[in-house]
């Protein structure tokens, strides 16, 4: 397996209406310290990580800036400003990569900054993937089946578990396939998209290879999961 510069583009631009805090829920501390620097901290730790960028809105910039560096985050190379959406965050994240990366082959781990609980494991085979296979998409097997529903009150159809798996981040691709989605992207006038993996099969771009995932490296949304990533972060004491 080749050598590969491995960069972590955390995106952390969201505003966490679903949350109902006072706070966007990347910025809310756990134990003294924000959620987001628990999601760096994981990247510091592991050794195949070169860089993190983040992305962020650019009032919180500053405030990002004094928290890595007060968690002993050296690895920072750069905070990005954040877009509307989490599609065009993602979109000025990769565009700051190509602007400044000298090689196209690059590895770019695409992270939610909200999922503070990711694993050395899902770092290390989200890079093997991309490197043997050219991407990698965390994920998990479904346990449950699914109703299908317009109106979140009734449904008329199922979809079994049976060949389907519930996608987590990172999202990672070579700088190269990213940037060239993004140039897809314009030219078939997509202007936003879940994440970048849903763009990648917008786009046609397939297979998607699975990186296995951890139930631990569930997303923040709502009140509940920060109760619950609390009480995970109390057994680690």
């Amino acid at each position: 397996m080749r050598q590969s510069r491995n960069i972590a583009l955390i995106l952390a631009g969201g505003t966490g209406e679903r949350m109902h805090a006072a706070l966007p829920k990347q910025f809310m501390e756990i134990d003294g310290e924000s959620v987001l620097l628990h999601t760096a901290r994981a990247f510091q730790r592991h050794p195949l990580i070169h860089e993190i960028i983040l992305v962020c809105t650019p009032e919180w910039e500053a405030f990002v800036k004094a928290e890595l560096e007060r968690g002993g985050i050296d690895k920072l190379g750069g905070i990005v400003g954040a877009g509307e959406s989490s599609f065009a965050s993602a979109r000025h994240g990769i565009e700051y990569l190509a602007a400044r990366e000298t090689d196209p082959e690059t590895i770019v781990l695409v992270h939610d900054a909200v999922r503070p609980l990711i694993t050395q494991d899902i770092i290390s085979r989200n890079i093997a993937v991309c490197l043997t296979r050219g991407n990698a998409i965390t994920g998990l097997p479904s346990y449950e089946a699914y109703l299908v529903t317009a109106d979140g009150s009734s449904s008329d159809s199922i979809l079994p578990r049976e060949g389907l798996m519930r996608a987590q981040t990172p999202h990672t691709f070579p700088l190269a396939t990213l940037t060239g989605m993004m140039r897809l992207a314009d030219e078939r006038g997509i202007r936003a998209s879940q994440s970048i993996f849903t763009l990648a099969g917008e786009l046609g771009i397939a297979p998607l290879h699975i990186a296995q995932g951890d139930l631990l490296n569930f997303k923040l949304t709502e009140q509940p999961d920060i109760l619950i990533y609390r009480a995970l972060k109390s057994l680690e004491e």
